[in-house]
């Protein structure tokens, strides 16, 4: 199943409805770029407000290191030329829905990272500053790579590579296991309720939410919607 769609026009966001037969909770999974269109973030936001509890990506307190790992998309959007925003809550959450954020500390992501190999985590402090820029001199058509597409399967070369990646596990495997402890706690507590939850988390965390709800669950992708992230003129 493709969850982010690239091609040489457009990137493209698949909304995804998950349901289980016999319980009244959906999920509605939300795969989001972190730089995008202002026009993709306002309609996750009007979709947003359709849902009773939003599962919000976001990792706790402040590190040096994360924010220059990060300044790939935290760049680009500062060129108005280049017509993208930098994704953050106020743009995207509506008032009046809960908000729970499971994901891990800081301190918890530097210590993942570092645990890769003693370079890993000096390399990527020296990488991301240089991509940073390119990303921001280049704007949305740097986005416009195959590399940024996700899917459910690692069918291609690359997703193939991605799913070996030392440095991808680092980055998504405990934060992964949060989210879907915390799903696994909203199905086991509100499963006979009839209410949405939105699950609003990076795109590369997609794949592990659909199959951990399908496997542990029952949960099944029934829906998709696409938006589009961003469309170079």
């Amino acid at each position: 199943m493709q969850i982010v769609e690239v091609t040489g026009y457009a990137v493209r966001s698949a909304v995804i409805t998950m349901r289980r037969p016999g319980t009244p909770l959906e999920f509605v999974i939300f795969p989001m770029l972190h730089a995008a269109s202002p026009t993709f973030y306002s309609q996750v936001r009007l979709r947003l407000t359709d849902c009773d509890l939003i599962v919000l990506e976001g990792v706790r307190g402040k590190s040096f290191g994360l924010r220059a790992l990060t300044l790939g998309y935290r760049f680009a959007p500062r060129r108005r030329r280049n017509g993208l925003q930098e994704q953050r809550d106020d743009l995207l959450l509506p008032e009046g829905v809960p908000v729970i954020n499971p994901d891990v500390t800081a301190a918890e992501a530097v210590e993942d990272l570092k645990s890769v190999s003693r370079w890993t985590y000096p390399a990527l402090m020296a990488v991301a500053p240089v991509l940073g820029l390119v990303i921001a001199l280049r704007g949305p058509r740097a986005f416009l790579n195959e590399d940024l597409a996700v899917e459910d399967l690692p069918s291609t070369p690359r997703a193939e590579m991605l799913a070996d990646d030392p440095v991808e596990h680092a980055l998504t495997d405990r934060r992964d296991r949060r989210l879907l402890d915390a799903l696994g706690e909203i199905h086991a507590e509100r499963a006979a309720e009839p209410i949405r939850v939105a699950v609003v988390y990076g795109a590369r965390h997609v794949p592990a939410v659909v199959s951990g709800l399908w496997d542990s669950y029952g949960y099944r992708p029934r829906e998709a919607e696409w938006l589009t992230v961003l469309s170079p003129a």
